[in-house]
């Protein structure tokens, strides 16, 4: 399964990082850094549909999306849609991206910052803050209910807010037990990577209404996003259908509006 290969070459990555910076010097660093901004409140503020635009250079299944892309001009884009948050890629094995793509992306706008990868150690959330992200992706699948515990309390230990993306009934219930503010719905299946569109829909009853659902892969159309919206989605993560655009801020325009 893909998700186990990224998984072992993660542990791999997170050990050589450690110890060219240990631990200690990465958590000064975070202690250092601005505070982050808020993505929840941001996602909540939104008028209509919120989105966090995804900014990523490749994935597994559809190999290279925008090698060369330039992530400050994307973040400015978003930021000028009226995107609620910018997610980015920092993976580089699998993904093509970095944190410095991170540092970037937070130096050129506002927006709240999300670091996605697959993170598995408390060093990740430190080095996360530590790039500036205001946000990181926790995936339930990849995580012990152990393990999702400690990252969501060194996610708050550093001020940030996490996005706890879950891929069916069973690890819904454990992000909500965990107290995940932010629950994402995956619609992909990261072992085949199949797409199940109706899946953030039917997880949603699943989620207490005091949390906010993300809805995320696959979301194409505006039609997508006004169905995801009538069924209590309350906001959706969009990559792919964005960089692949020629006008990105467009593109989420044409998304979002009259949603």
């Amino acid at each position: 399964m893909i998700l186990d290969d990224i998984l072992v070459e993660t542990r791999r990555t997170v050990a050589a990082s450690r110890a060219h910076v240990p631990h200690a010097e990465i958590e000064q660093q975070a202690a250092a850094t601005a505070p982050a901004r808020g993505l929840a409140q941001s996602l909540r503020a939104a008028q209509g549909m919120a989105c966090i635009a995804e900014f990523k250079r490749r994935s597994p299944s559809r190999g290279w999306i925008q090698r060369e892309a330039d992530v400050a001009s994307v973040a400015r884009a978003y930021a000028a849609a009226s995107a609620s948050g910018m997610s980015v890629l920092t993976d580089t094995p699998f993904f093509g991206g970095s944190l410095d793509d991170l540092r970037r992306a937070r130096a050129a706008v506002g927006l709240p910052i999300l670091r996605k990868d697959f993170l598995v150690d408390p060093y990740q959330v430190a080095e996360a803050r530590a790039a500036g992200a205001d946000a990181v992706l926790l995936i339930v699948a990849a995580l012990s209910d152990r393990d999702l515990h400690l990252l969501l309390a060194e996610t708050e230990r550093w001020g940030m807010e996490a996005l706890v993306e879950t891929h069916d009934a069973d690890e819904v219930a454990r992000a909500v037990a965990a107290g995940a503010n932010i629950v994402g719905v995956n619609h992909r299946d990261l072992g085949t990577f199949e797409m199940n569109m109706d899946l953030a829909a039917r997880m949603r009853p699943l989620i207490p209404p005091d949390r906010l659902v993300v809805a995320e892969s696959g979301i194409k159309t505006a039609d997508d996003v006004r169905r995801l919206r009538a069924a209590g989605i309350d906001a959706i993560l969009v990559g792919e259908t964005l960089m692949q655009a020629a006008d990105p801020a467009a593109a989420l325009r044409s998304l979002v509006e009259g949603a």
